[in-house]
């Protein structure tokens, strides 16, 4: 068995390969935009919350997954899509430099990608687990829900325009129940969607209440180009946002592993570990250039694989040519946009949570001693500079929270010694 080092657990992959034919077949297209449908709530709930255009966003989604799909020849059954881990830089960064220069960071962020996969192509995975291991991009995942847990409150319970603080928090409770009963209770397809059912609850609740206004549907065009964004380079929101590729891009290995399981296939010898970061980082790069999130490989879609077996990876192909042509219809834009603040806030409060959770259980299944005082003081420390928003500041230069904490986790696990003994 080929076996993969995380910290001090190990996570196995099938030796025997038992390559995916990738056959273009008619039938497809419904399983094709089936996937899509699953990973639609999350994927437009990033553009939404940023501020970027949700059709953009569909665009870039659709020509990432194309790209990856050529860069890995067609064996990975997986959709691209926004990333969560993104939001909090993103809101940062657009509101202190803007949107051109918050692009530029983000295409800086595909292009780490781009190094760790050449750090793997000559060194093996097993470099990065020595430089990053759970112990730190644990804390680091953390950071980025819990510093997002002000914005969802905000939305899920401020009054604005045309309702109250109790109507808000009404909405808002019935998005999240919605999403935590369907996340639960809910079987087979369903279970997968509980995003968008959760959004779909609350965006009902919200009509008779008044909540939601159609005027800009009405004034949307049926055909219209996506409002593509072109990054200006900005030192200051590169280096803000560059650290925070570190955690999704570690994340993507697990991923890899996932849907290899679930298909019986080792993906991490082929078409290679290096080839699907490779596959990422061009996706991402490329939606920055025209003003789409970035874009990684998606968790819920490797769940759609698992219960619809549908293992031939160019239902993605279908998957990705549906987001683009949807892309173009600029009243399915304007009726996202309608969507009222108080149901996406219902929904992050446990979507934002669950980030949380993912760092805490990421540190949890490698086996992490965190009572073991060298980890003690590297998670501490990530943690308080994160949340805190420590910040280090030299003229343009900016380094702050998320990307500060990572880099400082970096570097105690690189320098501080090993211990063996715990705190009294």
């Amino acid at each position: 068995m080929t076996k993969f080092q995380d910290g001090s657990s190990e996570a196995t992959v099938p030796d025997t390969i038992s390559p995916t034919a990738y056959k273009f077949r008619l039938q497809d297209f419904l399983v094709g935009a089936q996937m899509l449908f699953v990973a639609f709530g999350a994927l437009v709930l990033v553009p939404i919350l940023v501020g970027l255009d949700p059709n953009v966003a569909l665009f870039t989604s659709g020509l990432g997954t194309l790209c990856f799909q050529l860069v890995t020849g067609g064996k990975v059954p997986v959709y691209l899509a926004s990333s969560f881990a993104f939001i909090a830089p993103i809101t940062f960064s657009v509101d202190k430099y803007g949107l051109p220069a918050t692009l530029s960071g983000l295409a800086a962020a595909g292009i780490i990608y781009l190094v760790l996969s050449l750090i793997i192509f000559w060194g093996g995975s097993a470099l990065i687990i020595r430089v990053l291991p759970s112990i730190v991009t644990g804390p680091v995942i953390m950071v980025i829900g819990l510093g997002l847990a002000p914005t969802a409150v905000k939305m899920a319970s401020e009054a604005s325009v045309g309702y109250s603080e109790g109507m808000a928090i009404g909405v808002a409770t019935v998005s999240l129940l919605a999403t935590m009963v369907t996340a639960i209770l809910a079987r087979g397809f369903l279970r997968l969607i509980p995003i968008l059912v959760g959004i779909v609850a609350g965006y009902l609740v919200s009509l008779p209440l008044g909540l939601v206004n159609f005027t800009p549907v009405g004034q949307a065009p049926w055909i219209e180009i996506p409002s593509f964004t072109t990054p200006s380079f900005h030192l200051p929101a590169i280096l803000f946002i560059v650290p925070v590729a570190i955690a999704p891009a570690i994340e993507h290995i697990g991923d890899v592993l996932a849907i290899g399981s679930v298909t019986g296939n080792n993906y991490l010898r082929d078409p290679g570990i290096h080839r699907t970061l490779l596959g990422d980082g061009i996706a991402t790069t490329l939606a920055a250039f025209l003003g789409g999130p970035p874009n990684t490989t998606y968790s819920e879609v490797t769940g759609a694989v698992a219960l619809t077996k549908a293992f031939n990876p160019a239902i993605m192909t279908w998957s990705a040519l549906t987001a683009i042509l949807l892309s173009f219809f600029g009243k399915l834009g304007a009726i996202l946009q309608t969507i009222p603040v108080p149901v996406m806030g219902g929904i992050l409060i446990v979507l934002f949570g669950t980030i949380v959770v993912i760092g805490m259980n990421s540190m949890i299944q490698a086996g992490e001693d965190l009572l073991q005082p060298r980890n003690l003081v590297i998670v501490s420390a990530i943690l308080m500079l994160g949340v805190g928003g420590m910040s280090i500041k030299a003229g343009a230069f900016a380094l702050e929270g998320i990307g500060l904490s990572s880099i400082v986790g970096v570097l105690l696990n690189l320098l501080l010694p090993q211990g063996e003994k715990h705190l009294p």
